[in-house]
Order: C-alpha cells, then structure tokens, then sequence
C-alpha cells in the first residue's frame, strides 16, 4: 500500500493538536484529535499515539480484540496524566485507527474524525459522527452543508480520555469491518478537513491520484485552508496497490443499463397508437403537397 499524510494548524488556530501515525508494512494507519486547549490536546493526541502503537507491537490475537485494547489502552493512560496534574483536566481526544489484514479493514472509532472508502467510482464513510450533528446528517435530518455549517457542529458524546474505560464496554469504540479490495484506497481524517469542504470535493482530488500519495494529502489539507482553515487539519491517504485513482474507475452496469432502456422501441397499444399517428401525419403532409 501507498500511504501518505498532511497535516497543517490552519488558518486560525495556534496550535495543531491533530497527530497521526502510519506503518503500512502492518497495514496500520491512525488520525488523532486533541481536545481541551493549550498544550492539553496536543499532550492527548500525543499519549494516545504513543499508547496504541504501544499496544498493537505488544498485544496478539483477534484483530478487533487488538484494536479494542489499543484505543482502551489510550483512553486510561490519558485520563491518567490528567487525573495527576489539575492542568490537564478535561484533556481527551477523538481518533480513528484502521488496521489492514488479509483484505480486510478493520476500523477503531471514537468521535467525530472520520474513515473514507474510495472503490469502483464511490466514496462512502465508513464511521459515524458522535455527536449531535453528526447523528442528524447520517440520519438525513440535515444536509452535508447544513451539517458543515452547524453551530455545535464540534461537539462530540463520545471521546478517548475523559474517565475511565473497559475495551468491550458499549458506546465507546465503535468497531467496522470491510473488504478492502486492491483497487481501493482510505482516507483517514480529521473534521478539519470534512468541516470546510464537502465529500463531492474530497472525491474530486482523491481521484486525481497519480501514484503520489503525499501529494493527495497535501492537497486536501490545502483545499480546506483555501475554504477558511478554521480548525486544525489532517488528512491521511492509502491507496491500494491497484488503486488508479480516476483512471482505474469504470461505468457503473447499471448506468448503462438505464442508458440503453431510453431507446428501448415502443410495443404494444402504445406503439401502435403512436406509429398510427406519424403514418397519418407523414399521409397528410404529402397529399397537401401535391395539392399545393
């Protein structure tokens, strides 16, 4: 796999508090955001690196039992710097980890960064936004737009880091699996970049790959400085070994389908209704021609 990541404060922040980590030789692939100011998110995001690769280069068996304890493992060593020190209360972070085996994705999620699946022409996000808004546009109850420009558009009801968690308990990790085909790719990000500009554009660029996975990255993170820049910004990109980006994306059957069913000739009453009338007109027309 090609795998490569951009990551920028933007426009307005003073500080980036996104981290990221990749190891494509394990298939293994990371977005972290910091939560609580100054020097609280950064510390967060960056335990929280730190304490999954930890976890995944000590723990065997079952993937989605690796990934559990990874984030799980992450989650206690945050809460626990910030129970020692009254500076860092309130510190946490929201991440997305994807760990790549045997053809299959499996995803780790936890708040409002997101996991983008690029194959076959389509692009679907493959985690849910924990939060508020994010549960009313993946319900259809607000637009992307309307979704992008909500006022609590940043708050989240799930988060790594704020008390103290068990690897299986409920609503905390959310778990997805998926085929992850050769001619496919990921995009791992961080709501800096799906804050400013939409999926349709995000496809757009994704598709513009060429080999150079960084310089999607780059792009992405730039496209969403040119929309504002409001936030931090990460974006982390993988491509398949056969992904080719728009020139590896083929016609959907069912579009050719729908194409060749709009010249499908007439049959029956309708068509003979329909021809009965040309015949009649072509017949008039040229008796008044000759009568002319």
């Amino acid at each position: 796999m090609n795998a490569a990541a951009a990551s920028d404060t933007g426009l307005l922040r003073e500080r980036n508090e996104d981290r990221y980590w990749i190891d494509a030789a394990r298939g293994i692939f990371l977005v972290v955001d910091g939560v609580g100011g100054y020097a609280a998110g950064e510390l967060a995001a960056e335990t929280a690196v730190e304490a999954i690769r930890e976890s995944l280069a000590e723990s065997g068996g079952p993937v989605e039992a690796r990934v559990r304890r990874a984030i799980a493992s992450a989650n206690d060593r945050i809460f626990a710097l910030a129970e020692a020190d009254a500076n860092l209360a309130g510190m946490a972070c929201v991440l997305t980890l994807a760990v790549v085996e045997d053809a299959e994705v499996t995803i780790g999620h936890v708040g409002d960064s997101r996991l983008y699946l690029l194959w076959n022409g389509a692009l679907r996000k493959l985690t849910s936004d924990h939060s508020p808004v994010g549960e009313d546009e993946d319900a259809g109850e607000l637009s992307e737009w309307e979704a992008m420009r909500h006022p609590r558009r940043h708050e989240v009801f799930r988060d790594v880091g704020s008390r103290r968690r068990l690897p299986e308990e409920a609503e905390f990790i959310e778990i997805r699996q998926c085929r992850f085909h050769a001619d496919a790719a990921l995009l791992l990000c961080s709501d800096g970049l799906t804050d400013q500009i939409a999926s349709a554009e995000v496809r757009e660029i994704v598709e513009r790959y060429d080999g150079d996975a960084a310089g999607v990255a780059r792009e992405l993170v730039e496209a969403a400085n040119r929309a504002g820049g409001r936030d931090n910004i990460t974006a982390l990109f993988v491509a398949g070994p056969d992904f080719k980006g728009r020139a590896g994306v083929t016609r959907p059957r069912s579009a050719v389908t729908r194409l060749r069913a709009r010249f499908r000739p007439l049959t029956g009453r309708v068509a003979f209704l329909t021809y009965g009338l040309l015949l009649g007109m072509l017949v008039w027309a040229v008796l008044r021609a000759r009568g002319g």
